[in-house]
């Protein structure tokens, strides 16, 4: 594994770490909600920036690699989906987002699959970078009203902020969607050459 495929790796860690702290309260109600929102909020901006970070370094090291062409959007899509996961069951984001989110990722891995046939290994285009851009905004949201629901008890910020949740995931679900249009014209196109 290179530098950065080792930065990206973190994030395959974190996922499951972030659904079990987020639970505990739930799961043990003895241990408290309070301690686990400031663990959620590092979770969460370790799991971003090294999202930011691996590619960084990967190009500065000139590690880009066919592997971690597949390996960051892999980790991005199992990190993005556990936050998703954790914020529906929590009813502040709609199931039906989520599992919109689900088929275009699962299409796109296909997709992928499909062009390593072809020998080529897609890695993230410009609408998947904002689809994930759109994603992250969409959890600091969700985050945020989970965070107002669990500790500070208000319920007119947590209604407003849960709100822009949802339109923001509504967004970056549409985004997905017209990315998920882009792959599919790649590898159309690749695929007739």
């Amino acid at each position: 594994m290179t530098s950065a495929d080792k930065i990206t790796s973190i994030r395959l860690i974190l996922a499951p770490v972030f659904f079990i702290v987020y639970f505990i309260p739930v799961w043990f109600p003895a241990f408290g909600a309070i301690w686990t929102i400031p663990v959620l909020w590092i979770l969460f901006i370790i799991a971003e920036l090294t999202d930011l970070f691996d590619g960084l370094v990967a190009r500065s090291m000139n590690e880009v690699s066919d592997f971690g062409k597949l390996f960051d959007p892999f980790a991005d899509t199992l990190v993005r989906i556990t936050y998703f996961l954790c914020f529906v069951v929590d009813g502040i984001l709609p199931a039906l987002l989520l599992m919109i989110v689900l088929y275009r990722e699962f299409g796109i891995l296909f997709l992928r699959t499909l062009m390593m046939k072809l020998g080529i290994a897609m890695g993230a285009r410009s609408g998947g970078k904002l689809k994930a851009v759109a994603y992250m905004i969409a959890g600091i949201l969700a985050l945020i009203a989970a965070s107002l629901r669990r500790v500070w008890h208000n319920a007119a910020l947590y209604d407003i902020t849960k709100t822009a949740a949802i339109v923001i995931f509504a967004i970056s679900v549409i985004i997905s969607l017209g990315s998920f249009i882009d792959y599919y014209r790649v590898y159309k196109n690749a695929k007739n050459k």
